[in-house]
């Protein structure tokens, strides 16, 4: 830190042995005089060592100030001699002592330590000479304190006055350096330059930066007041309105509204992310016109997110026997479904916190898809919310609009949590298989976050702007059928099937729960008309053709109308209804439900189909007449089954069976499925088309007790096909007595009921042999001439 004299204008006379006292924090001047408070040990006794002798003393100052012991090495190695000009002790024990610096000097050595420092000092007096160059250097600093001064305002303006008639450069230096408010480090520096000029040069650098400093501060200290005082201004002005408000009796709606929004946030327990969200949509509505139209579009989005149920569920009822009770009350049946809900409440009494799984119920119309789910949310004492998506088209639909849309909302998702008012709702998802796609985009690639539990957590609305979690909501789905979901929305799902209900399950459900709604609704007593079990199952059988009861409950309604009407004309109760009167009521009988064959015939066998209202019997007439070989097909077939059909046709062609070589040269197959407007398809009725060929070709009859379902192939293998259970109820309906079906389908026997499964007998067959033998009246025998024996179908 030490710099070199410079002989020109400073000359160093002889030594001095003189005590020092070290300095905190302060560097001392020659030529000022300055207060100290003393107090350590050695500086105590280093000023009264230099009041028993000459009264001077060496200043130097430390290099930090926090050492209250310094060592040698902690002092810088110049100082200023001074002259102890009054001594004062305190009552605590410590010293002020008024000070005047003389000039500077070099610490040559420590002479002692204990029990003050005394050292063997230089003595450094400058050179009066003044050049042209000190010249301009003392009017620059001038002109740079005087700045500094009028900027600073903390040096009192005698002093610059008393500056201004200083001629010497370097007393001019150490005075202005004196009054700056610098750090030790810059002061030591100017202490340190002997030279005026090099002390000149270096304070104006000091300054100069100085004057920087302070622009910056009076900058920043300008800004900070003006900010002040508008904040000071609008919140006395809003004051004053608030009291006139007062006064007058009148309340601004627009500052009760914000104030209104700001309470709601403050009281729910939203979301860091959501709160940050709303606080910020709030300053930006206060800073609008309360009649700009941007500000309506701010209203309604804090609406929309302070209405959401971000914190709020209701507790589930995890008692399993209550839960099985209020199913079995509101359905009979649908074992699997009830079983599915248990097992969910089972986990979440063991875990006590579950992600919502979710369900889809595929099964055909009327069989309680939806009424299951309302009762699923009662089981649980949850919210239920119903969502139907037929014929939803628009991806916005579900993910909402952005706000940049006019009449922009969020999407149906959300809004069906803010109309359930809580975060665990049961939400159903009704006709899932009934969306559709078009330009506005597709709805089932939206979904497919909103029905992954792994991802639902974070759902995001176009319109909220922020993520909402749903991974709490147990979402229950509903189709028709399978094949028109898209599989990536399939495979994110629970399936569980409900087939068709049989027809003792359809009079229990008349019985125990549509009969008592109907006579309810249309205010009418349990014993004012009766319906016996077999007047149900005639109901079921003749008026309607369903694998349901919604056209059931549909004709008890109309029972119960004329009954209504006939006691309000003056008939009394009960009103008989029989089995001869009941066209009365319901007019003819609408359906020939799947009646078997009479008897026996050629060329006509019975098949088992699957539709979306159950399973049906499927009655395939074959005729042989003379032509050219065509393949004839009629009754409204699908693709599939044509090629079902070419196919059983190639296998007979391929197999001795009785039937002549050539006989498709010289005739044409004409296979007919009655009921052409209803279009068909499936490979299912592939066997039962062999069996009808291979009767109008060999004049056996198939028995018409016998129905038979499977796919077959150019080899004969009989293939297994699905919806089995439909099919079995639809030939027991019917009166059937033997099913003929794949071997592989005999997994599938454990979902038909035992009742029917007691009463029909089940033939698992392999290969097509193994059908012909079951299905014909008599084995095929291998013709012995080459003609065709063709007997009347």
């Amino acid at each position: 830190m030490s710099t070199a004299v410079n002989v020109k204008s400073a000359k160093r006379r002889s030594h001095m042995q003189l005590p020092l006292l070290p300095l905190r924090g302060v560097v001392v001047f020659p030529s000022m005089v300055v207060p100290l408070d003393v107090g350590r040990d050695k500086s105590v006794n280093a000023l009264e060592e230099a009041m028993v002798k000459d009264k001077m003393i060496v200043l130097a100052a430390q290099y930090q100030a926090g050492i209250d012991n310094p060592l040698t090495g902690d002092i810088y190695p110049y100082g200023t001699m001074a002259e102890v000009k009054q001594l004062l002790k305190l009552p605590d024990g410590t010293l002020r002592v008024l000070v005047e610096g003389l000039c500077r000097v070099e610490i040559i050595k420590y002479i002692q330590t204990e029990p003050y420092y005394r050292v063997l000092a230089g003595k450094i007096e400058e050179m009066r000479e003044k050049s042209p160059d000190d010249e301009a250097l003392m009017r620059t600093a001038l002109f740079h304190f005087e700045e500094y001064v009028k900027k600073g305002k903390n040096i009192p303006l005698e002093v610059l006055s008393s500056v201004r008639n200083i001629k010497e450069p370097g007393r001019l230096a150490d005075i202005i350096a004196a009054h700056l408010n610098l750090k030790i480090e810059d002061k030591q520096k100017i202490l340190e330059a002997i030279s005026p000029g090099a002390r000149l040069e270096k304070l104006c650098a000091i300054i100069i930066r100085e004057l920087e400093v302070l622009e910056v501060e009076r900058k920043i200290q300008l800004r900070v007041r003006k900010q002040m005082e508008k904040s000071q201004k609008e919140y006395y002005l809003r004051e004053q309105i608030k009291a006139i408000q007062k006064e007058l009796g009148d309340q601004d709606d627009r500052l009760a509204e914000i104030d209104e929004y700001q309470r709601k946030i403050k009281e729910q327990n939203l979301p860091e992310e959501v709160k940050e969200k709303a606080l910020r949509e709030v300053k930006r509505l206060e800073k609008m016109p309360p009649m700009a139209a941007e500000a309506v579009v701010v209203r309604n989005y804090l609406d929309w997110l302070l209405a959401l149920p971000w914190d709020c569920h209701t507790e589930d009822h995890l008692d399993l026997d209550a839960a099985q009770k209020i199913l079995d009350e509101d359905h009979y049946g649908l074992e699997k479904v009830k079983e599915r809900i248990l097992e969910y409440l089972a986990v979440c009494r063991l875990t006590k916190s579950l992600k919502g799984p979710i369900i889809c119920l595929i099964g055909p119309p009327g069989v309680g898809k939806t009424s299951l789910a309302r009762s699923v949310a009662r089981a649980l004492n949850r919210k239920f919310v119903r969502f139907s998506l037929g014929g939803v088209r628009d991806e916005a639909e579900i993910r909402g609009h952005r706000r940049t849309y006019i009449g922009a909302m969020p999407g149906k998702i959300i809004q069906i949590m803010r109309q359930a008012g809580s975060r665990n709702p049961v939400v159903l998802l009704d006709e899932i298989d009934k969306m559709s796609v078009d330009f506005r985009g597709d709805p089932s690639s939206a979904l497919l976050e909103v029905l992954d539990p792994e991802q639902n957590c974070n759902f995001g609305d176009h319109y909220l702007e922020v993520t909402f979690d749903l991974s709490h909501v147990l979402f229950i789905t509903t189709a028709n059928t399978a094949h028109n979901i898209p599989p990536p929305l399939m495979d994110r799902m629970e399936v569980l099937h409900l087939s068709g209900y049989t027809e003792e399950e359809k009079v229990e459900i008349a019985k125990r729960h549509l009969l008592p709604k109907q006579i309810k609704e249309h205010g009418l007593k349990a014993g004012d008309f009766i319906l016996s079990n077999g007047l149900l199952q005639e109901i079921i059988r003749s008026y309607t053709r369903e694998a349901g009861v919604r056209n059931l409950e549909r004709e008890l309604a109309a029972i119960a109308r004329k009954v209504a009407r006939r006691l309000v004309s003056g008939e009394k109760p009960p009103v008989r209804i029989t089995r001869q009167n009941l066209h009365k009521y319901l007019g003819v009988p609408r359906y020939r439900h799947g009646t078997v064959e009479e008897k026996d015939r050629v060329g006509v066998a019975t098949g088992l189909a699957w539709t979306e209202a159950g399973g049906d019997l499927l009655h395939i007439e074959v005729s042989v007449v003379k032509g050219k070989g065509e393949l004839i097909l009629t009754g409204k077939l699908g693709e599939v089954m044509q090629e079902s059909a070419q196919a059983a046709v190639t296998y007979l062609r391929s197999r001795p069976l009785g039937i002549a070589e050539d006989f498709h040269k010289k005739n044409d197959l004409h296979i007919h499925v009655p009921e052409g407007a209803i279009p068909k398809d499936g490979p299912s009725a592939g066997i039962t088309m062999a069996v009808a060929v291979v009767s109008a070709l060999t004049n056996i009859p198939v028995r018409s007790d016998v129905a038979m379902t499977g796919e077959i192939t150019l080899r004969g293998r009989v293939l297994p096909i699905g919806g089995l259970k439909e099919k079995i109820l639809a030939a027991h309906r019917a009166g059937i007595k033997k099913v003929i079906l794949p071997k592989e389908n005999t997994r599938d026997m454990e979902d038909i009921p035992a009742n029917i499964a007691r009463k029909i007998l089940f033939v698992p067959v392999e290969t097509m042999d193994e059908v012909l033998r079951e299905a014909l009246v008599r084995p095929v025998t291998v013709a012995q001439s080459g003609g065709l024996a063709h007997g009347q179908n």
